[in-house]
């Protein structure tokens, strides 16, 4: 599913998320400006998988630094280090500041514990894959994409 980026009216591209099927498991991407962007949506799709990003409250503060030799193992490693918190911790997060440097990437993740009764988790996520795996910047901006192990 390829989708230009809605622009405001000064022409910036406006970032967002989406999923794609593939059979059992389930597809996030993340579209934006900027690749850090795309990284912050590919984490908001991710959430999206397990409950709605909207009905997580932002109260603590997770960091989380990864790297990586290019920017596709640096999605998956980003996403992998987000199930581990979530699962390690017992949270969702549903907000994500991302900077990029080369290789590395630091970030900070804003989520609460979950509340099974108001999150109403749909599956739990065992970890980002290397099918579909893409991050590369277009006309449109940046895409960063892979399935999620659900």
């Amino acid at each position: 599913m390829t989708k230009a980026l809605e622009r405001d009216e000064h022409g910036v591209s406006a970032a967002r998320w989406e999923h794609f099927p593939h059979d059992a498991d389930v597809g996030v991407v993340g579209l934006g400006s900027t690749k850090a962007e795309a990284f912050e949506q590919a984490a908001l799709a991710l959430t999206a998988v397990v409950t709605d990003p909207r009905q997580v409250r932002t109260t603590e503060i997770v960091a989380v630094e990864c790297r990586a030799a290019d920017d596709e193992l640096l999605l998956v490693e980003w996403l992998n280090a987000l199930v581990f918190e979530m699962a390690v911790r017992g949270m969702v997060f549903g907000d994500f500041s991302v900077e990029i440097d080369d290789t590395t990437l630091r970030a900070t993740a804003r989520g609460e514990r979950v509340d099974v009764g108001r999150h109403e988790p749909a599956v739990e996520i065992k970890g980002a894959t290397m099918t579909a795996l893409r991050v590369a910047s277009g006309p449109d901006g940046w895409r960063a994409q892979c399935v999620v192990d659900v």
